[in-house]
């Protein structure tokens, strides 16, 4: 049995404790009292209509960052922790991006109806020391790059409109953006999918200098972009990492991927620290098996005709 800290299964243990007979005589005896006594109140019948209340998403399947504990953040040095209703992130003033953003996502995130995409960048109050702002990305030649995408959060309006913080963009080459870093997102959401829930991580490359500074606000262009994803489905444990230049590819994704592990060394974050023991940890992210992981050729093919062809 693969052994997982409290995040991952955090439901009680079913079963209630014997009772001795003469306890459970008296505690009948009890409930038949207060029944006696309470029904009255109970047939009661407001004169009122409760007002009608709406709910964007299953609380089951969306957990709240915003005021839950979440046990699978990376750890790293960052000037902040913040922690979005729907994501967290780590934010570095000096480069004036995340350093990571992380969230799970799961199959019935996925099922549920999408809605409209916002289109409407933000700056993030939530930033301490204010967030680059959408002026900082204008004539700068680069995309507004989202670190967790639109579509992995169509599941609500809320959830959609706070991937269009600023502190959830990145400068990317348009057809990094557009290309191959397209086809890695849709990938995961296929994984999410067939594994019912997977944990992700990416952000940018911080640890080599960026290739530029843009706008206002001196936003770092990153030389590269990551993501890590992780599957602790029993009976199947896996995880797979990648790092892609920011630049048009022709490569497929199979050539970029590598051990959490190894994209921990490149970017000097631990990821999923408090989320697995030490022991199993190790045995995930050491290594990956490409072959546990369906790569669609078709997506490739797409890219490489179209994708990468698109202009600004």
């Amino acid at each position: 049995m693969a052994k997982f800290r409290m995040n991952h299964a955090r439901q009680g243990k079913g079963g209630l404790p014997k009772i001795q007979p003469l306890l459970a005589l008296i505690a009948i005896v009890g409930a038949f009292v207060w029944g006696a006594t309470a029904l009255p109140d109970l047939l009661k019948v407001e004169n009122t209509t409760p007002a009608a209340t709406t709910i964007p998403f299953p609380e089951k399947d969306v957990q709240n960052h915003a005021e839950e504990e979440v046990f699978f953040l990376p750890k790293t040095d960052v000037d902040q922790v913040i922690h979005h209703q729907h994501y967290s992130l780590g934010y570095v003033e000096q480069h004036e991006l995340a350093a990571w953003v992380a969230y799970e996502l799961t199959r019935e995130q996925l099922k549920m109806e999408r809605v409209k995409r916002a289109d409407l960048f933000q700056p993030d109050a939530k930033v301490a020391t204010t967030s680059a702002q959408l002026n900082d990305y204008r004539g700068s030649g680069y995309d507004r790059g989202h670190l967790i995408p639109a579509a992995d959060r169509a599941f609500s309006t809320a959830a959609m409109q706070e991937t269009f913080l600023m502190s959830n963009v990145a400068p990317q080459v348009h057809t990094f953006n557009g290309g191959i870093w397209r086809e890695l997102e849709e990938l995961v959401r296929d994984w999410a999918y067939k594994y019912k829930k997977v944990y992700v991580v990416t952000g940018p490359l911080l640890t080599k200098p960026p290739l530029k500074k843009i706008g206002q606000n001196k936003v770092s262009v990153p030389t590269a972009f990551y993501k890590v994803i992780l599957d602790i489905s029993e009976p199947e444990l896996k995880g797979i990492g990648f790092i892609i230049p920011n630049e048009t590819s022709n490569q497929r994704l199979q050539q970029y991927a590598m051990s959490i592990d190894e994209v921990e060394k490149q970017t000097g974050i631990d990821f999923f620290a408090d989320l697995m023991d030490e022991t199993l940890a190790q045995k995930i992210e050491s290594q990956v098996d490409i072959s546990l992981w369906h790569f669609d050729e078709k997506k490739y093919e797409l890219r490489i005709n179209r994708w990468n062809n698109y202009t600004q």
